[in-house]
Parts: C-alpha cells; structure tokens; sequence
C-alpha cells in the first residue's frame, strides 16, 4: 500500500459510535520538499526532526472538537510518548512532540495536523498512532510510520551547518571524488554515494537495527540515536565487518576470485543491495577509500554533514609512541620488519557536529575512520575526533586522537641495518600528511586541508600548546626525538623523473653532494619493490649497484633507468613502488639512505557520450570507449569492458586477439540511465601478455529529469 495514502484500520475502540478515522494522506510530496528529503525513500515518509510535518485525516463521521480530543502517540521500538493535537494558536515545544490543527471549522469531517519533533529527537522508523477520546471512551488508529533523520538546516541541532552551499555538498550531493595515488601523482575517481538510489535509506536503518548496541539494549540505543557522537561510533563500527553484521569485508592482497576487487567499486548503492540481499552477511571487498565513501553515505542519509578526506602518506602507528619505524638493508632493499606503516593513501570521512562532551573550541569537523586498523574501546572503530586537537596537539581528547595525530604528523624513523646491526639513520619528520584532500564545494578540484591538521608552528621546538576550556583536557606536549648524533658530510636525495607510467621505462636521478674537503670513494646500492597497500613490500624486481668517486664540494647527478621489460609483468595501474639507495663511503663506512615511493600511471582510456556528459532520465544514448596500444609491442588477447551501476544492466566487452602498436580497439554502447542523479561509467583494458597490468577509466555523467 502507498504509504502517501491509506486507509487506516481500527486498532482498539471502546465505543462503536465514536468517531473513527478512515483515511490518512502523508502529504509526501510538500513534506519532502519542505524537508529536504525528496527522492530519498519510496515507501517512508521521510522527515528532519525539529522541523514540522503535516498530514492529513479524513473521518467516517464529522469530528467534534468539543467532545471529542486527538491525542498523537509516536512509537521508537517500545518506547512512546502521547501529545494531544492543539488548535494554531498556541506554538511548537522544541523540548517535546507537539501537534496543531490548523482550521477554523468547529465540526469536521477533513483535519489537517502538523506534527514537530523534539530537536533532540532520536533518528529511526517511528510507528504513528491516532486515539480519538472523550470523557469516557478512547479509540485507537495506526496512523502509519515515518523516518526521522537529523536536520542540519536547523540552528538548535547538533549538525548544524550555517551555509546553504556546505549543506548542498555535504548533505544532498549524491557525487563525489576520490583523492588516490601518492602527494607526488594524485589521482581523481568519481565516486556515487547513491543515497536516492532505491533500497539504501532502508538499508542504513536495518545498520542501526542489527548493530551490537541495539541488541543488547534496544531502548538505550534507541535513546542514544539523538546523539550524532553516538551515532557516529555506531556505524562507523558497523561499515566494517571485524565485530558485527557490518557491511564490508577488507582485503588488501592476494585473490579477489571470491568477491569484487575493490578498485572494482565506483558507489555505494550496489553494495548496499548486496549487504541487504545477503541477510546483512559481509560484502567482499573494500578497502580504506570503499570503507569511507559507505559511511559517508550513511552519515548523509541520517543527515549528519559528511565528506571524503584524503591523506597522503599517511602513517599507522600501532605502538601509540607517533613515530614510524622503518628498516633497510644496506643495499637499499626494505624489510617487513616493523609493525607501523606508512599507506601512500589512507581515506577516512569528516563529520560535523558539536562536541559539547568537549567543549565548543572542538566543535566543527571530526575524523571517523572505519577502516579496521586499531579497535576503540574493545571495537574497530575511530572518531569522532576533533580536526582542531589534532592541529593543537591535545592528545587526550577524545576520540583516538593520538592515533589520528600519528597518522598526519608522525615522525618516521629509517634504519640501515647489517648482520643485525643498525648502521645508519635517518629521521623524516615531514613525510607523513605531506598532503591532505577533499572535494571543493560545487567543484571537482582538491581543497587543501593539510594545514587545518597540521599547525605551521613547530611540532617539536613550540613552548606550550594552548589548552582547550573544555572539561578537563590537557594539551600534551610531544617529546622530542633526539636528532642523528653527527651531521653527514654526505648528502643524497633520490627523485622520480616525470609521471611513471605502466608500459613505459622508469628513469631515476640520484643527487650526491659532498660536504667534505676530501675526494671519496662511494658505492651505490639502488632497489625497487612493489609495496602492497598494507606497507608491506614484495621481492625487489630491480637493483643496481656501482662504484663512484666525488670530489671535494662537488655535485654527482647519477642516472638510472628502470626498462619496462624489467617491471611490466610486475606492475600495474595504481600500484606503488618503493624506491631506495644507500650510498656508502668505502673507506669510513658511513651510509646515507634516501627513499622515494611513487603510483604508477597507465594508458588512457577514452570514453564519449553523444551530445556530451549531462543525458536524460530513461533515454537512450551511445557511449563510445576506446584504448588505443601506446606499449611498445604487440599485445595479445585485448580486453576492452564497460559497465555503469544505472546506466548499463551488463557488462558489455570487445576482444581483440592482437593489438598492435598503434592500433585501437573499441566499444560502443546504449546507456539508459534509470534514475536521476550522477552516474559512473567505467572501462578497463587488459591483456594476457600481463595478466595483472589493468587500465581503468572512470566517467562522470551527469543525470536530469526530463
């Protein structure tokens, strides 16, 4: 039955001649625009608390206001609370359920009421009931239900945002774009966090209904759902699989054959339909970047403020001390030796909301990070932490602050060891967070964020830090580590020339300088590694080693290529290289250590939409996809795919047996997009010479009503 209007049955009644409610009308259509809801549910009334809504009551018999009182009762679970429908003149209680009749008939038949919520008010599925009463009878109706989600376009909320532009791009944008790559290659992917898609509304209150919380206390998380703090550990708890019927399963190596690999993703919608359609059993699989684009889905359909942050070189600090172990053989290859990473990326979602457990400084942004890397409080989960006790050091706010410092600002620590013995050092303390993203409002483009983290005083050598006023927190004042006991006469830096590419060679420059007043004699160890996402590194596929001598004061710029025959069977679009060299002087035995981890890039893939990339609802247009072969060699069995969650039922390919150099192939295909909104087309190109080398492009297209 349409939940917009139906007909109401009897629940309980005491006197057969009493007035009895026939037909409800929900008013959805005004409720969704004045609410700004419109397009999120199909089968609830969907409404922002603090905010009126109306419906409308149609009686089998003429109600008499005189004898007879409408009394409303909301239902959240087991818990209630009855509020009886007063006439217009009086106002909303913001502090309890209220209702008011707005007519000036006495006797009526037609009765229009409009319902406002607490602004505190619990986000869930409520149940609505009618008692019509007199002085010696009641009469009961199940009205229907409705959603209840928080209301960031309210002053007296906790997640309200003063700027209508915030709210469009953080609130009822269902597109976004993902920061990937490394802070020297960034990369932009389109990501759809689908809230008006069918089902995930729906789908983000059954995450509420079968979290640990609710099971073993309903009416407490009931209760406790007002709190967008508490909300936020809640889901950010549940997006990850590691503790409860949550939604994603990680992975971040070895086979995906059981699953979906997760640079396969472009939004969140299809993994909500198969997280639902599976009995809430964990989808496979995600990874940091689908770990955060769920939960911000969530967190935007709940009406919580929310965006997608990018860090680049982010640090995991599994000892809690903020700084990064790394270890190194003398020859320059890395050893999975420690514990701490570094991710060349690491994703997690902003929040907005008060923190008035803290104080109104830390009010404002708060990092929630459901990838499962540390458990808080017992569980796999982080945040809310305030962005600002992360730029001003105040270690001991909570949540996870010291974690979330660690990951933008720790120091890494690199150690040359031989025979077990550490044989040179070198402190990074500018390494970690070098850059921080996020979407710019109404923009594709990166808005830089790294300073709002990172405070341009020195982190080591500042006095004191200020104090928040909030309640009892310290500002901790990190000690400082104690620098190399002597300075180098030997200086090297390592860089990548350009923008590596699959495919193609990679060309090296290592930079020497010598400080001394004596000729040295040196020798060069270069070695590069595929690091998997997790920092741990594989087998090195390349080393060079030689001989060199320098001059006093002078300058060495040393060469090197990497020969794509050397890496195209080993790398692959996005995978990132780890690149070191030790130089050692022969006769001290002093060793200098560099490092540098790049992306690589691959072909490009091109992809054209007739009449360009704005199309209309359920009208077909071609999409034209082609890869032309930049590889310096003939590739065997091309693959060309296309697919588009709303746009493409299928995936549609073309296969090619040979591909020269130089040569194209190519797709076209009908796309018919079935809802509004923006869409994602994606394509990849593969080949059996090297079965793992995958190029992908992802297209945004922009999707209207006619």
């Amino acid at each position: 039955m349409d939940y917009m209007q139906q007909t109401v049955k009897d629940t309980c009644g005491t006197d057969t001649d009493h007035c009895h409610l026939k037909f409800v009308n929900f008013e959805a259509q005004d409720n969704h625009t004045a609410h700004e809801t419109e397009g999120l549910s199909t089968k609830h009334l969907v409404v922002r608390r603090g905010k009126p809504f109306k419906i409308q009551l149609l009686f089998g018999e003429t109600w008499n206001p005189h004898t007879q009182v409408l009394v409303l009762e909301v239902w959240l679970g087991d818990m209630s609370e009855k509020f009886k429908a007063q006439f217009s003149g009086n106002q909303f209680n913001p502090e309890r359920w209220s209702a008011r009749i707005f007519s000036d008939e006495l006797t009526l038949q037609s009765v229009t009421i409009h319902i406002c919520s607490p602004v505190l008010s619990s986000v869930g599925l409520y149940n609505l009931q009618l008692h019509i009463m007199t002085t010696s009878s009641r009469r009961s109706f199940a009205v229907g239900s409705f959603v209840l989600l928080c209301n960031p376009w309210l002053k007296d909320d906790p997640v309200y945002m003063p700027l209508n532009a915030q709210i469009q791009e953080y609130i009822t944008s269902d597109y976004g774009v993902l920061f990937m790559g490394s802070h020297s290659n960034v990369r932009r992917r389109p990501w759809s966090f689908g809230q008006y898609e069918p089902g995930v509304l729906e789908a983000c209150l059954e995450l509420l209904q079968v979290s640990p919380q609710h099971h073993s206390d309903k009416n407490r998380d009931y209760y406790r759902r007002a709190d967008p703090i508490y909300l936020s550990r809640v889901i950010c708890a549940m997006v990850n699989c590691n503790d409860d019927l949550g939604i994603l399963m990680g992975k971040w190596s070895g086979s995906y054959k059981d699953g979906v690999r997760p640079t396969d993703w472009s939004g969140s919608a299809d993994i909500f339909h198969r997280w639902v359609s599976s009995n809430c059993n964990p989808v496979r699989y995600g990874q940091c970047w689908v770990f955060a684009s769920v939960l911000c889905t969530v967190m935007r359909v709940l009406g919580i403020p929310s965006r997608v942050v990018t860090i680049f070189n982010a640090a995991h600090d599994t000892d809690g001390n903020t700084t990064i172990e790394e270890y190194y053989s003398s020859t320059g290859e890395k050893l999975n030796m420690s514990k701490d990473s570094i991710w060349n990326f690491h994703v997690w979602v902003e929040c907005w909301m008060r923190r008035p457990d803290l104080g109104p400084e830390f009010d404002g942004w708060q990092v929630v990070d459901p990838t499962p890397q540390e458990t808080s409080g017992g569980i796999y989960r982080c945040g809310p932490c305030p962005v600002v006790a992360v730029q001003q050091h105040c270690l001991s706010t909570r949540y996870d602050t010291p974690f979330i410092y660690a990951s933008v600002d720790a120091d890494i620590v690199r150690l040359i060891l031989r025979n077990g013995q550490v044989v040179g050092r070198k402190v990074d303390t500018e390494g970690v967070g070098q850059l921080i993203y996020t979407k710019s409002i109404g923009s594709d483009k990166p808005e830089n964020l790294t300073q709002t983290y990172k405070s341009k005083k020195s982190k080591r050598g500042s006095s004191v830090w200020p104090q928040p006023s909030g309640p009892t927190m310290i500002c901790e004042m990190m000690v400082a580590m104690s620098p190399e006991e002597a300075s180098s006469d030997l200086e090297v830096s390592l860089n990548i020339d350009g923008e590596p590419t699959v495919g193609e060679n990679i060309a090296i420059c290592v930079t020497v300088t010598n400080w001394s007043s004596s000729p040295r004699v040196l020798m060069e160890h270069l070695d590069a590694q595929l690091r998997e996402l997790n920092s741990n590194v594989q087998n090195s596929f390349w080393k060079e080693h030689k001989q060199v001598h320098i001059q006093p004061g002078d300058v060495l710029k040393l060469r090197h290529t990497i020969p794509s025959s050397e890496h195209e069977s080993v790398l692959a679009d996005d995978d990132i290289v780890n690149v070191a060299v030790v130089i050692k002087d022969v006769n001290t035995k002093e060793r200098v250590l560099d490092v540098q981890e790049f992306s690589m890039s691959s072909p490009q893939i091109t992809i054209e939409i007739e009449g360009g990339d704005s199309i209309e609802i359920r009208k077909e247009y071609t999409a034209q996809v082609s890869f032309i072969n930049t590889f310096q060699k003939t590739l065997n069995g091309a693959v060309l795919t296309v697919e588009g969650f709303g746009l493409l039922e299928d995936k549609q390919d073309a296969r090619l047996t040979l591909l020269k150099q130089g040569d194209k192939i190519e797709k076209k295909v009908s796309i018919t997009a079935t809802s509004p909104g923006t869409k994602v087309l994606i394509a990849t190109f593969s080949h059996s010479n090297s079965p793992n080398v995958v190029s992908r492009c992802f297209h945004k297209v922009s999707v209207t009503r006619q």
